[in-house]
């Protein structure tokens, strides 16, 4: 067996020998995470498809999004059913905590900003949180006991609390991500007022980010009392909403000029 380089003295065997050991949570409780997984999943591979036909860069940023929900949903599912390993939290942390959200609002900036300079520096500060966020949790060392939780929470299971480290760049990332999905709705509202054409935009960034509410509410309320089915139908509800939303923006504006009275 190899010793894992990340946890502290007391870690727990592979998720296998967990399984087999029953020190897992119970597949009762599994299942949620695992329904998460599988509609974001489905969701992303339906924007995917989309995206390969039409080459549009929000539309690939938010497939991106939606399958990093699907990845920290599979990696969930692995840590409450047969107890949580090392990489399972780090994947979990990584794609569900960190960077799904900034990328939800690097996809907003691609639809909406019009100066390419705006859409080069953004990009250029998700790849350099993106890179951060990688090396940062990978570093970070877990507190064993707290993985013991059916649903651990960061501020217990990273030692380390520095303002870079991996506990706070969820905060830091997650909130700004957010704030900047907030003012891309107040931006596009007003950019678009009495643009009929511009509607299914506009109206798509609300429900997008209506979406991310439920997701940030649910899974907030679930992982701060340990309740996993409130975590998991939350995520997967705001998956669902965020993906109306991603075709609503998707819809083909009508052009057509109205039709003249004249001879």
């Amino acid at each position: 067996m190899f010793a894992d380089p990340w946890l502290l003295p007391g870690g727990r065997a592979p998720v296998v020998a967990a399984i087999a050991a029953g020190t897992g949570h119970g597949a009762a409780l599994a299942i949620f995470p695992l329904a998460a997984a599988a509609i974001a999943a489905a969701f992303g591979g339906s924007l995917a498809r989309q995206f390969a036909g039409r080459r549009r860069a929000f539309q690939g940023l938010w497939t991106a999004a939606l399958l990093m929900f699907a990845v920290a949903s599979l990696a969930m599912f692995l840590g409450v059913v047969g107890g949580w390993s090392s990489p399972e939290y780090r994947v979990y942390w990584l794609f569900g905590a960190i960077l799904n959200v900034p990328y939800l609002a690097m996809g907003e900036i691609s639809l909406l900003a019009r100066r390419r300079w705006v859409i080069l520096a953004s990009g250029a500060v998700l790849v350099a949180i993106t890179v951060l966020s990688v090396v940062q949790v990978l570093r970070a060392r877990l507190h064993p006991a707290a993985l013991a939780r059916t649903l651990p929470l960061g501020k217990n299971a990273f030692v380390d609390h520095g303002p870079l480290g991996a506990y706070h760049l969820a905060n830091w990332c997650g909130n700004g991500a957010y704030a900047v999905l907030l003012a891309g709705i107040a931006w596009s509202a007003w950019q678009m007022r009495g643009r009929r054409d511009l509607r299914d935009r506009m109206v798509g960034t609300i429900v997008i980010a209506a979406g991310a509410t439920v997701v940030a509410i649910g899974s907030g309320i679930g992982a701060g009392f340990d309740v996993v089915p409130l975590f998991s139908v939350g995520l997967a509800a705001g998956v669902a909403v965020m993906f109306a939303g991603f075709l609503r923006v998707g819809r083909t504006p009508s052009t057509a000029p109205p039709s003249s009275s004249g001879p």
